[in-house]
């Protein structure tokens, strides 16, 4: 196999990095919490690659997501916690065990029965982990498993789709635009009261139920306010481009002027 293509060269050049004396100084000094930012990120890269349908890109990014992976299992491998070979055996373990239907004797499931499945082997999973005491802490509840480090919108969603799970839902999406209507009017009386920190937290209630929303019309907040970012860039750069001919710039330009450019931008793009 060509060295460049080894999953092997890849560890040991992470072993040579983190090498006391003659591995990278910026590299030693760093530890889980200092290198979790940079996961963070590079999964956001991997996420903005695959939105634009670069494919190039999306190669290079999944590099820089697996170089992640293999710098926090070097950090175990330190500590003798773990190394990145157990990491490749959990996650091929996982993978077998959740799909029965793929390498057991169970067939002929439909999506929605797959994904019954797959909620029903995670639940059990965690009972496990509860019973040998591997769980720690009393987050075992039915919200349990949503990750604090998750991007906001995100894990609304998924504290949502937890609590539907056990009944605590709306019935249908005009309940749950009634209730961002409810949330809008609390946040103009608090502005009204001059009660600004408690229209900051309305705010939290609204961005809470518009995802809400979101869910019952089967949309990922994070991935439709994504677009959105990328259609405000498209938009605004046309408001720059064609301010840019009239020899001004924004900062020259009047908000009305901006505005009419703005709606110009929206009707060129349908």
């Amino acid at each position: 196999m060509d060295s460049s293509r080894d999953i092997g060269r890849l560890l040991e050049i992470m072993a040579a990095l983190r090498t006391p004396g003659t591995g990278c100084p910026w590299d030693l000094e760093q530890d889980f919490s200092s290198v979790a930012p940079y996961t963070l990120e590079e999964a956001y890269e991997v996420a903005d690659a695959i939105a634009r349908g670069d494919l190039a890109d999306l190669r290079d990014e999944l590099g820089d997501l697996l170089l992640q992976v293999v710098f926090h299992a070097r950090m175990a491998q330190e500590q003798s916690a773990f190394e990145f070979g157990d990491v490749v055996q959990a996650i091929t373990e996982k993978l077998i065990r959740r799909h029965p239907h793929v390498f057991g004797d169970v067939r002929g499931l439909s999506t929605d029965a797959v994904n019954a499945q797959w909620d029903r082997i995670k639940d059990e999973e965690k009972a496990r982990k509860a019973s040998t005491g591997v769980d720690k802490g009393n987050d075992q509840g039915a919200l349990a498993g949503v990750p604090i480090g998750l991007p906001a919108l995100t894990r609304a969603l998924k504290l949502q789709q937890k609590a539907g799970k056990v009944g605590f839902d709306w019935n249908d999406p005009l309940a749950v635009l009634a209730k961002i209507r409810e949330e809008a009017d609390e946040i103009e009386a608090a502005i009204k009261l001059g009660q600004s920190s408690d229209a900051a937290a309305e705010v939290g209630d609204l961005l809470f139920a518009v995802v809400n929303l979101g869910r019952h019309l089967g949309a990922d907040p994070e991935a439709v306010l994504r677009g959105t970012n990328q259609k405000f860039m498209r938009r605004f750069a046309f408001i720059e481009r064609e301010l840019a001919a009239r020899g001004r710039t924004p900062e020259q330009s009047t908000l009305a002027e901006m505005d009419a450019l703005w709606n110009e931008a929206k009707v060129a793009e349908k």
